[in-house]
């Protein structure tokens, strides 16, 4: 994604990194490589995703700010990958329960939060193993962008929570591909891939765009109401900490994830 600092968190119930465009150079690697496979990487992945800016003074930080405060609330992470915002959302008192389609990824999470935690292998895309209505808040961080159809997900995300309750959803920003690949459709839903690295391990990243009205669209035919859209800055001392990373965006904030908050109506 051009100049954007590299990493962050998802599929339809895993975890990843920012893309870097696939180049003809690579093309043939891949396609040969399994797609989105975080079983594969998730050790590596999760231990950059640690400390980094994208994942930890980015996307982790915003997503607690537009929580705000969660005590008491129960709180479902979909796509919890290696359960770091379920962490983050417990030490701020919510009851938190998690699931990811990568049995690794899930693995990893127990081991972070305890069993205690009620975590799962599940995947976004088919039914999902809770009752409807059982959450405040639902947060589906970097999973979406992994779909070509948002309206069965979307619909289940709404069956588990509470009329009024809140999703938060952070995506792709639909205008990276177009920054990326000028020739691109905007206006169309489209599949595209990228290619990254994880403690050695190839990792090709398969991503669907989509623009912004379709989003949007999508949120409100699945009983949404859509309260806040935000492009975030970084926490406050990540130009300290990626000095070279930020110098190139003089105002504080990057092009990178769309953020929403989402009632259900």
């Amino acid at each position: 994604m051009g100049a954007m600092p590299a990493d962050h968190q998802g599929p339809a119930g895993a975890t990843d990194v920012a893309p870097r465009s696939t180049t003809a150079a690579n093309v043939a690697a891949a396609n040969a490589a399994v797609k989105n496979d975080y079983d594969s990487f998730a050790e590596g992945y999760t231990a950059e995703n640690e400390t980094n800016l994208i994942n930890a003074h980015y996307t982790r930080p915003a997503v607690l700010d537009l929580a705000g405060d969660v005590t008491g609330r129960r709180v479902l992470d979909a796509g919890c990958g290696a359960g770091a915002t379920a962490a983050a959302l417990r030490d701020r008192g919510a009851v938190v329960a998690g699931f990811d389609r990568s049995t690794k990824m899930v693995e990893l999470a127990r081991r972070r939060l305890g069993d205690d935690v009620d975590l799962r292998v599940a995947d976004i895309a088919a039914p999902l193993p809770y009752p409807d209505a059982a959450f405040d808040d639902v947060v589906a961080s970097l999973v979406l962008h992994y779909l070509e159809d948002w309206s069965a997900p979307l619909a289940e995300l709404r069956r588990v929570l509470k009329p009024g309750g809140r999703l938060i959803v952070v995506v792709n920003h639909p205008v990276m591909l177009k920054m990326q690949h000028p020739e691109a459709d905007y206006f169309a839903i489209s599949k595209w891939s990228a290619e990254d690295t994880f403690g050695g391990q190839q990792a090709v990243l398969t991503f669907w765009h989509r623009p912004l009205h379709a989003m949007t669209d999508a949120f409100t035919a699945a009983g949404f109401r859509t309260s806040v859209i935000s492009e975030p800055h970084p926490s406050p001392d990540a130009r300290e900490l990626f000095p070279e990373e930020l110098a190139k965006f003089p105002s504080g904030a990057f092009m990178c994830f769309l953020f929403f908050v989402l009632e259900a109506v």
